[in-house]
């Protein structure tokens, strides 16, 4: 069965729809409903009927070869052609360089990518007769040749296909989620023996990863050896945080990832102390628009932060509070594709490994911040000679001088590139060439706190953009600065939760057992307050 989801209403939002059907789930909180109908656009693809024609697609590399790639194909009307024997989704499908379709005849207009590290392919062609369309993608940077691989941190593919996803992404590091709420691909088939599987020379998949995603937002899991049994949770019975508890247990290394910042149970995970990175280019960015709202987490104020870059916004204003509050947590990114309309590594985190590409090597990367989010911009950065996630140290107090030098290289016009210094930008270079930039500038710090380097692009319809993890400073004895507003802004947003779930859970046992973390979150958030006062 070919399953296709669809954009919903801020109302259908508000529900909540979870639907498990067949060997797939779409989502719930994420606002999509599954069905079986064969359209992933309001219009849908098209279907061959009447006069038809073959067409032939083969794209190679520099040297001739043919290169895995996304293709997507839109007739006159701008509907998507989704041909069969090749993995599709939404407007795109995928090929190993070869493809052959056949077609209705008639205008077409095409659009080809591989990842962000390769040019995008644009044209049109008037299809009368068959065709054979020759291109040639070219490759202009090889970020793995410095040390940097990408990764998505939540994909909802198919195992069949997902080497192959990858490939055509070039895509290195790709955790699959086959275990969720209300499905799991494992409840009739054997454990694999070792999750993780290298293929292609330095891809490395692992298809063991799983999401528990209810009324306080969503956890991405990694690491284990098997599924949480989580299928039985309610909407809001047990917490979250059991599950993270029970998921440490079966593995320490387990790694677990705030899905997105804006959650309604977000500021209770990171004050939990078991959190390891935090979405920001997340799954409401979309390669061609972004999703408006905030499901069912703490909306923003639209005047302030209106559409279509609000939510991208919000979301890093979150996280740039989360970092006020002293807690070094890096950043991720994750597209959600199989379940929103992005292609697999859209929203991709790279992580800088030194030497060989390995599993470990790479999430230790992470681990410490080493690392930058994009879905677009390819941004490199370092602070006095030092990549992101490097902490700098004036143990007698006095001011901390750090050049910061950056590259850019991206395919949409970016008019500056941000110095974010404590959530707040405080300097900007002028992009003259946001094709290759070099630029460089000198910031001073004379009290402990943090930054990170952000470019966004000119692009209206998507937030399409670049930051860095971030770089900490810490002069004299404070290792941090705490905001009296930031964890101020955390400790309303707890009681707003606690409040909800007073009024909408009515066993008073469960009420109790999950309101525990809350009201633990909720000390932490006024015990950083005093701090803040006293200091």
């Amino acid at each position: 069965m070919n399953l296709y989801c669809f954009g919903t209403s801020t109302a259908s939002l508000a529900l909540g729809i979870n639907i498990a059907l067949g060997s797939f789930l779409a989502c719930g909180q994420d606002g999509i409903v599954v069905t079986d109908k064969p359209s992933p656009l309001d219009h849908g693809p098209i279907e061959v009927g009447g006069e038809s024609v073959e067409l032939h697609i083969a794209v190679n590399d520099a040297a001739g070869k043919p290169l895995p790639c996304r293709i997507h194909l839109f007739d006159a009307n701008e509907k998507p052609v989704l041909p069969t024997g090749y993995p599709a989704w939404w407007d795109h499908f995928v090929c190993d360089g070869q493809a052959t379709l056949r077609i209705p005849t008639g205008k077409y207009r095409y659009e080809i990518e591989r990842g962000h590290e390769h040019e995008r392919l644009r044209g049109d062609i008037d299809l009368k007769v068959a065709r054979k369309l020759s291109l040639q993608l070219e490759r202009f940077t090889e970020l793995a040749k410095l040390g940097w691989y990408s990764g998505d941190l939540h994909i909802h593919r198919s195992i069949a296909d997902i080497e192959l996803l990858m490939m055509a992404e070039d895509l290195h590091v790709g955790p699959l989620i086959t275990w969720w709420n209300q499905h799991n691909q494992w409840t009739d088939r054997e454990l694999p023996r070792t999750a993780v599987k290298s293929f292609d020379g330095n891809r490395l998949v692992d298809v063991m990863a799983g999401e528990d995603e209810r009324g306080g937002g969503a956890l991405l899991y990694f690491h284990l050896a098997e599924p949480l049994a989580i299928a039985k949770a309610e909407q809001e019975f047990p917490s979250p945080l059991r599950f993270a508890d029970e998921a440490r247990r079966m593995d320490e290394k387990v790694w677990i990832d705030v899905e997105k910042p804006f959650w309604w149970d977000a500021p209770t995970w990171i004050a939990s102390g078991k959190i390891d990175s935090i979405g920001i280019a997340n799954n409401h960015m979309y390669r061609r628009q972004m999703y408006p709202g905030e499901a069912w987490g703490k909306a923003r104020d639209e005047k302030r932060l209106p559409p279509p870059h609000g939510n991208g916004q919000w979301t890093q204003e979150i996280y740039y509070h989360v970092l006020n509050c002293g807690f070094r947590i890096p950043p991720s990114a994750g597209s959600a594709s199989g379940v929103l309309p992005n292609p697999v590594g859209y929203n991709r985190i790279y992580a800088h490994v030194d030497g060989e590409l390995s599993w470990d090597r790479w999430w230790a990367s992470l681990k410490v911040g080493r690392s930058f989010v994009t879905n677009g911009p390819l941004l490199l950065v370092t602070g006095n000679g030092e990549l992101p996630g490097a902490v700098f140290r004036s143990l007698d107090g006095r001011p901390t001088e750090i050049q910061i030098d950056v590259r850019l290289m991206s395919l949409d016009p970016v008019s500056a590139i941000e110095i974010v210094r404590d959530g707040a930008v405080t300097e900007k270079l002028k992009v003259d060439n946001s094709a290759d930039f070099n630029g460089n500038l000198t910031v001073s710090f004379t009290k402990s706190g943090w930054f990170l380097v952000r470019a966004v692009t000119d692009v209206t319809d998507t937030f399409r953009f670049a930051s860095s993890a971030p770089f900490y400073v810490e002069v004299g004895q404070d290792k941090a600065s705490i905001s009296i507003a930031s964890a101020t802004f955390f400790r309303d947003w707890t009681n707003d939760r606690i409040q909800h779930l007073r009024s909408t859970l009515k066993d008073q046992e469960k009420l109790a057992e999950v309101l525990r973390p809350h009201f633990e979150a909720k000390r932490v958030w006024e015990d950083l307050i005093q701090k803040a006062n006293a200091d």
